[in-house]
């Protein structure tokens, strides 16, 4: 169930009907996988797939432009981004600020017309809140550490950082600011949730120090999530890695609900650390045994996260995005596994 209701009533801590679920299939699933059998299991499984409507006719995937093979494409900041293999976001191979010479040239992007990735339609973003659907609005993934490092470099960045470079200073005063008025855009659609996604850690570790994070981004974290939280929106936020080390300023900084990885943050820890202290919105794994378990250990996955994390008061959400590789048993498995599980405390 993916009610609004039912949403919000998980974050807050107010007695969901069920555990809120969602399995997401990339569109790159729909050119690697028989399209059939896709739309087999999507029938199979209403929970996850409410609005789901079979159709004979053929899906033709359509993908973002900074994710198509083979097409550069320029963001909003002037970062030259590249892919390999459709319905991937890939890494940018030119940074828009290598030299700090092109500093006082740069222009950045008017929030008005771009959102970070792109152009944007406010208009269009008003009319979409209409109905009684959860209204939310996000920055862009990666709108601010991310975003500077796409700009200057991941090393060039780290070493800004640590040298305290004033020019940094103003080019992450000049990040915020876009943020800022993205963010009092969907503040004035009368959004009640908004996100705030970015990537923070690494297979082991963050991708910066806790230090590091406290000095220069945290700051910003905290002005940018400010002015939704007065105005009474749930804070989402949503990072891939290990960020153990930053979990807890991340809910200093006012983060309500938590996206993070399960095996990469390790279960045992996630229930000691963060259950019952902020509602956690469990990514589940697709490194390890989603593809190269059986049925059965993804059905034990999935119970011991809700055993683990779950309560009847709420604070948990499990959430799947299924990506090429996996075994359509696998997927079959862990759909039914999240469907099984769902109403665990109902």
């Amino acid at each position: 169930m993916y009610s609004r209701q039912n949403l919000l009533r998980a974050a807050r801590f107010e007695h969901p009907e069920i555990i809120p679920m969602r399995f997401g299939i990339t569109p790159s699933c729909w050119n690697h996988y028989p399209q059939d059998a896709l739309k087999e299991l999507m029938a199979a499984h209403p929970l996850l797939f409410p609005d789901f409507q079979p159709s004979s006719e053929p899906i033709v995937p359509r993908y973002a432009p900074w994710r198509r093979a083979g097409k550069p494409y320029v963001d909003s900041w002037g970062c030259v981004w590249e892919t390999n293999e459709d319905g991937f976001t890939g890494a940018v191979k030119l940074p828009s600020l290598p030299d700090w010479e092109a500093l006082d040239a740069f222009t950045p992007p008017d929030p008005e017309h771009q959102n970070g990735w792109g152009s944007v339609d406010w208009d269009a973003i008003a009319k979409s809140m209409d109905g009684d659907h959860l209204k939310s609005g996000a920055l862009r993934h990666g709108h601010t550490f991310l975003t500077l490092s796409y700009m200057r470099g991941y090393e060039n960045l780290i070493l800004d950082m640590a040298d305290d470079n004033p020019r940094f200073h103003r080019l992450l005063g000049m990040v915020e600011e876009f943020n800022m008025a993205i963010v009092e855009r969907y503040l004035h659609l009368g959004v009640e949730w908004m996100g705030y996604p970015e990537d923070l850690g690494m297979q082991r570790g963050p991708m910066l120090s806790p230090k590091q994070f406290r000095r220069y981004i945290k700051p910003t974290y905290q002005r940018l999530v400010a002015p939704a939280r007065e105005a009474g929106c749930v804070i989402h936020m949503h990072s891939d890695g290990d960020i153990r080390t930053l979990a807890d300023d991340l809910i200093d900084v006012g983060v309500e609900v938590l996206n993070l990885q399960d095996l990469v943050n390790g279960i045992d820890w996630i229930a000691a650390n963060l259950a019952g202290r902020i509602c956690i919105d469990l990514d589940i794994d697709r490194q390890n045994i989603t593809r190269f378990g059986s049925p059965a250990q993804i059905d034990a996955m999935i119970r011991e996260a809700v055993e683990k994390l779950g309560s009847p008061e709420g604070g948990l959400m499990m959430c799947h995005g299924f990506l090429p590789g996996v075994p359509l048993e696998n997927a079959e498995a862990l759909m039914t596994a999240m469907e099984r599980y769902a109403d665990y405390y109902s």
